[in-house]
C-alpha cells in the first residue's frame, strides 16, 4: 500500500509528499527503494535518486538500470556508462538500458560496440540497436540488421518502417509494411499511424484508398488516432480538400486534433472561409483549433481578424499569445508582435524563440540577439529554436564574436552535440568565414545528418572551396535534393556550366526528383550562356515531373527564353495561369532587351489593368525599351509618373536609363546637363551612359569629361579607355587616341578581348578577337575571307573608323575582319547545314563595322542571324536589323 501510494504522488508530481511516505514506512522491500528511485529519476531529481542508490550500497540490478536509464534521459551519458561499469552483475535489461542510452543520445557508434558485447541478446536488444540506426538515418545498416534478426515483432517493423519514413523513402516504407501483411503480422495502432506517415509521404490517394480496406478490417479506421491520422494523408495534397472534408464529415468520432487538422489544411489551402466554418462548427474550440485558425489567418494576411479571434478568448493561454505574436511576425509586423509579447502575463521558451525568430527573420538581427541576452539574464536557458535563430542572426550580419558567445551558450546548454545545433554553427561559422571552426564543430559532431553535409558543403561552396566541396559531395553516404542543388548551383555561380549540367545528369540518372530551385538555376544559367537548346532540354524536365506550371519555374522559363532570343517566351507568358510582379517584370525587361519599345509600353498597360502596381525595376525596364527604341516622350512620362503616380523615388538606375535615353538620341547635351541637376551623386553607370552616347555621336568634348569622370571612379576599368580611344579615332584625332593608350599603360589597364560563343549540338564554342587557338582556326579563316568577298561584291564597305590604330586602310579592313563575332559567324556557316538560323552572344558590344556586316550576311547567305551583346539583341533578317539601326 506503501509503494502504490508513492507511484500515485510521484505520478502526480508531488515528488515531497512522495518521500514522506517513504521515509514514514518501518520497513522498506528493495521494491520500495526502487520505486522512489524510480519518481526521483522520472522527474529528472537524479541526485535525490544517487543519494538513495548510495544508501542501500547500490541496490540490485534493477536499481543500477534505473538510475542508469535516469541518466541517459537527461543526456548525461557518461554517468550513464559509469554506473554501468560499476554493475557487479547486469541482465540483459541492464545492457538494453545503455545500448538505449547511446542511441537516444545519438552515439550509434557506441551503441554498436556495446551491442555487439552483449552476452545475451533478446528481441528488445535488436530493436534498441535498429532504432538506432533509424534515428540517425542509417537505413542501409538498419535494414542490414533488420534481415539478420533472428527475432521480429511488431515494434521491430514500426521501427524499419518509420526509419524510411523519416528519410522521405516512402515506397520504401509501404514496400515493408506490405511485406509485413504478407508475412501475417496485425499492425497495431502505432504501427498503422507509421505506415500513413509514408503514405502521407507518398502523396498518392490510391494508396491511400488501398490501405482503407485493411483499416475497416481491422476496426483501425473508426479509432480516432488512426481516423486523424488518415485524415491528414487526404489533406497533403492540396486538390483532395474536398475529398478530405468528405472523410471528415463521416468520421463516427473526432478529438481536438482531428477539428485542428481539417482547420490547417483548407487554411493552409487557401480556403479560410472553408475553414472558419468547420471552426465555427467545434462544439469545443480547443486551443489546437484556436491556433490552427489564428495561423490561417495569419498566413492568408488577414491579421486583423486574427488579432480579433484572439481577442474573443476570454483567457487566452500561453500557446494563443505566441500563435498571435507568430502571426505578426509573419506578416513584418514586428512591432506589433513586440508590444504583445511585453503584455504577456507568461512567458515559455516557445514564446522567446518565437520574437527571437521573427526578429531574425525580418532583418533585425540586432534584436534577435538582444532578446537572447536577456532571456539569459532572466535565468532562463534557450531552446534549440532560439539558439538556431540566433545563429542565424549572427550569420546575417557577419558577427562571429557574438556567434561563439551564443557557441559558448550552447554548451552551457548542454546541447552543443545537437545535430540542429551543429548544423546551424556550421552556417553561422561559414558565412563568417571562418573555415577552421566550421572543421571543428563537423568533425565533433557525433550525429552527422544529411543537413549536416549540406551545411558543410555550402560553408566550403560561401568561401570559394568549389574543389573541397566537390570531395565532400563525392563522399556522402546519402544525398538529398539539397545536396544537389547546392553543388550544382556552386557550379553554375562558378560559371562551370558543363559540369553543372553534369551533375544534373547525374541526380537524373539516380532518379532524384529536381525541385524548383535547382529547375530556376538551370535555366538561369542557360540563359545567361544563351544556350536554348539546353533550356530547352531543362523545360522538358520540368514538365515531365510537373514543375513547369510554378510560378517560379515558369518565370524563369520565360526569362530564359527570352535571354536565348526565343518566342517561346511569349507562349510560356501566355499559358501562365498566375503571374506576379516578377513574371510582368521580366516580360517588359525582355521587350526591351530585344528593342520591342512598343511592346513593352503595351505589357504594362495590360499589367495596371491587371490591377498589378509597378515597383522601380518596372520602370528600369520600360525606360530601357524606351531608350533602345528611340521613344524619348514616352521615356520622360514613364520617369515623371514614377513619383507623381506611386509614390516612387526615382533611384540610380533609373537616372541612368534617362541619360542613355537623352544621349542615345542625340541629346548629348541635355544629358549631361541632366547629370548636373540630378538630386544624387552620379555613380559609373550613368557617366558610362554619357560616354556611350558621345561615342554613338563622335561628341569628344563632352565624352573626354565623362572619361575623366570615370578614370576617377573606376580607374581599372578598361572599357571607358577603349571607348574615349573610340571616340577620338572616329575623328581621327591620333595624338589623343595614343595618351589614352598611355594612361592606360601607366595604370596597368589592359583592353578586355572580345569574345564570343555560340551553342551547336548541345556544344558551346567561344572565339576571341584575332583568335588563332581555335582547332578548326584555318577553315574559319577561309570561310570567312570568302564570305568578305561575297560581301563586298553586294556592297559592302568596311567602317574603318572603329579601329584604334593610326595604320594604312588595308591593315585596318584585316584589323576589323578578325572580330570575335564574325570568326564565329563564319564557324556557324562552315558547319551547319544550309539555312539553319545562327546565334551568337558576344560580352562587350557590337561595333558599327560588325553591325553592316552583319545585315550583308543575313542578305548574301539567306540565314536569320541573332546576336546578343553587351547591351541587347539584335535579330538580322534580309539585310536589316531589329534595332532599325539604333542601338
Amino acid at each position: 500500500a506503501h509503494t502504490d501510494r508513492i507511484q500515485e504522488l510521484a505520478w502526480l508530481g508531488r515528488l515531497r509528499e512522495a518521500r514522506e511516505v517513504f521515509d514514514a514506512m518501518p520497513h522498506r522491500s528493495i521494491f520500495a527503494w526502487n520505486t522512489m528511485i524510480s519518481a526521483y529519476c522520472n522527474s529528472g531529481m537524479l541526485e535525490d535518486a544517487r543519494s538513495l542508490v548510495d544508501a542501500i550500497s547500490g541496490g540490485n540490478v534493477r536499481t543500477s538500470t534505473i538510475l542508469l536509464s535516469g541518466y541517459a534521459r537527461l543526456g548525461r551519458v557518461l554517468d550513464a556508462r559509469r554506473v554501468f561499469d560499476g554493475m557487479l552483475e547486469r541482465n540483459t535489461i541492464a545492457w538494453n538500458a545503455m545500448v538505449s542510452c547511446y542511441v537516444r543520445n545519438g552515439d550509434v557508434t557506441m551503441a554498436r560496440r556495446l551491442f555487439d558485447a552483449m552476452p545475451s541478446k533478446d528481441v528488445t536488444s535488436w530493436n534498441s540497436m535498429l532504432t538506432g540506426y533509424c534515428h540517425s538515418r542509417q537505413m542501409v545498416d538498419a535494414w542490414h540488421l533488420f534481415e539478420q534478426m533472428p527475432e521480429r515483432n511488431l515494434v521491430s517493423w514500426t521501427v524499419v518502417i518509420s526509419g524510411y519514413a523519416r528519410i522521405e523513402q516512402h515506397g520504401k516504407a509501404w514496400d515493408i509494411f506490405r511485406m509485413m501483411h504478407r508475412e501475417g503480422v496485425s499492425p497495431d495502432q502505432s504501427n498503422f499511424a507509421s505506415v500513413l506517415l509514408a503514405v502521407t509521404g507518398l502523396r498518392d490517394l490510391g494508396v491511400l484508398e488501398g490501405l482503407r480496406p485493411l483499416a475497416l478490417k481491422t476496426g483501425f479506421e473508426s479509432d480516432v488516432v488512426i481516423g486523424t491520422s488518415m485524415l491528414n494523408a487526404y489533406t497533403r495534397d492540396a486538390s483532395a480538400l474536398d475529398t478530405a472534408m468528405k472523410f471528415f464529415e463521416g468520421m463516427p468520432e473526432r478529438n481536438e486534433y482531428t477539428w485542428s487538422t481539417m482547420i490547417a489544411a483548407l487554411s493552409h489551402g487557401g480556403r479560410i472561409d472553408a475553414a472558419t466554418a468547420v471552426y465555427e462548427r467545434d462544439p469545443v474550440k480547443s486551443i489546437p483549433c484556436q491556433t490552427a485558425l489564428l495561423t490561417g489567418l495569419a498566413r492568408c494576411g488577414r491579421i486583423t481578424d486574427a488579432r480579433i479571434l484572439f481577442d474573443q478568448i476570454p483567457d487566452p493561454i500561453v500557446v494563443s499569445w505566441n500563435a498571435m505574436i507568430t502571426g505578426y511576425m509573419q506578416n513584418g509586423m514586428v512591432d506589433e508582435a513586440k508590444e504583445l509579447f511585453d503584455r504577456m502575463p507568461f512567458r515559455n521558451t516557445i514564446s522567446w524563440a518565437g520574437m527571437i525568430a521573427g526578429y531574425a527573420q525580418n532583418g533585425r538581427n540586432q534584436e534577435a540577439l538582444d532578446l537572447l541576452q536577456a532571456q539569459h539574464r532572466n535565468g532562463m536557458l534557450p531552446s534549440l529554436s532560439s539558439l538556431t535563430s540566433s545563429f542565424f542572426a549572427c550569420s546575417n550580419i557577419g558577427a562571429l564574436e557574438t556567434g561563439n558567445q551564443v557557441h559558448s551558450l550552447a554548451v552551457k546548454a548542454g546541447c552543443q552535440f545537437n545535430s540542429y545545433i551543429g548544423n546551424a554553427l556550421i552556417t553561422m561559422y561559414g558565412k563568417c568565414g571562418n573555415m577552421e571552426y566550421v572543421r571543428q564543430v563537423f568533425s565533433r559532431m557525433r550525429v552527422k545528418d544529411t543537413v549536416s553535409w549540406n551545411s558543410f558543403i555550402s560553408a566550403l561552396v560561401h568561401n570559394n572551396m568549389l574543389e573541397d566541396a566537390r570531395h565532400i559531395f563525392d563522399n556522402m553516404l546519402s544525398r538529398d535534393v539539397v545536396s544537389w542543388t547546392t553543388i550544382i548551383s556552386a557550379y553554375a555561380q562558378a560559371e562551370r556550366g558543363t559540369e553543372a549540367v553534369e551533375f544534373f545528369k547525374i541526380m537524373l540518372h539516380k532518379h532524384e526528383v529536381p525541385n524548383s530551385p535547382i529547375l530556376t538555376i538551370l535555366l538561369s544559367m542557360c540563359g545567361s550562356l544563351g544556350a536554348p537548346k539546353l533550356g530547352q532540354q531543362i523545360h522538358t524536365v520540368a514538365i515531365k515531373h510537373g514543375r513547369d506550371s510554378e510560378l517560379i519555374v515558369a518565370n524563369a522559363l520565360m526569362s530564359m527564353y527570352f535571354k536565348c532570343g526565343s518566342a517561346d517566351s511569349h507562349k510560356v507568358f501566355d499559358s501562365m495561369e498566375e503571374r506576379d510582379i516578377f513574371t510582368w517584370n521580366s516580360f517588359i525587361t525582355g521587350c526591351a532587351q530585344h528593342g520591342l519599345g512598343r511592346e513593352a509600353i503595351k505589357m504594362y498597360k495590360h499589367m495596371r489593368s491587371a490591377g498589378v502596381l509597378p515597383n522601380e525595376v518596372t520602370f528600369v525596364g520600360l525606360l530601357n525599351a524606351c531608350s533602345h527604341a528611340g521613344l524619348v516622350d514616352e521615356g520622360w512620362q514613364f520617369f515623371k509618373s514614377m513619383s507623381r503616380d506611386y509614390g516612387l523615388t526615382p533611384l540610380l538606375e533609373h537616372y541612368a536609363c534617362m541619360v542613355d535615353l537623352l544621349g542615345r538620341t542625340g541629346n548629348v547635351q541635355g544629358a549631361e546637363q541632366f547629370i548636373y541637376d540630378m538630386p544624387i551623386e552620379p555613380d559609373a553607370v550613368i557617366w558610362s551612359a554619357l560616354l556611350g552616347a558621345c561615342k554613338i555621336h563622335k561628341n569628344a568634348e563632352i565624352g573626354r569629361r565623362a572619361a575623366e569622370r570615370l578614370f576617377a571612379i573606376e580607374p581599372s576599368n578598361s572599357g571607358n579607355y577603349v571607348m574615349l580611344s573610340n571616340i577620338y579615332s572616329s575623328l581621327g584625332m591620333w595624338v589623343e587616341v595614343a595618351e589614352v593608350r598611355r594612361i592606360m599603360k601607366q595604370q596597368g589597364v589592359t583592353k578586355e578581348p572580345g569574345c564570343s560563343w555560340m551553342q551547336i549540338r548541345n556544344k558551346v564554342y567561344s572565339f576571341v578577337t584575332g583568335d588563332k587557338q581555335h582547332e578548326q582556326i584555318e577553315e574559319v579563316e577561309s570561310t570567312l575571307q570568302d564570305l568578305y568577298t561575297s560581301l563586298r561584291t553586294a556592297g559592302y564597305v568596311p567602317d574603318t573608323e572603329f579601329v584604334l590604330h593610326d595604320i594604312d586602310e588595308e591593315q585596318k579592313e584585316s584589323s576589323l575582319l578578325y572580330h570575335s563575332e564574325k570568326l564565329a559567324v563564319a564557324y556557324g556557316l562552315l558547319v551547319t547545314p544550309q539555312g539553319m538560323p545562327i546565334q551568337i552572344m558576344k560580352n562587350l558590344r557590337i561595333c558599327g563595322d560588325c553591325h553592316t556586316f552583319f545585315k550583308f550576311v543575313s542578305q548574301v547567305t539567306k540565314r536569320d542571324i541573332d546576336i546578343r551583346d553587351g547591351n541587347r539583341f539584335h535579330h538580322f533578317r534580309n539585310g536589316s536589323c531589329s534595332c532599325g539601326d539604333f542601338w
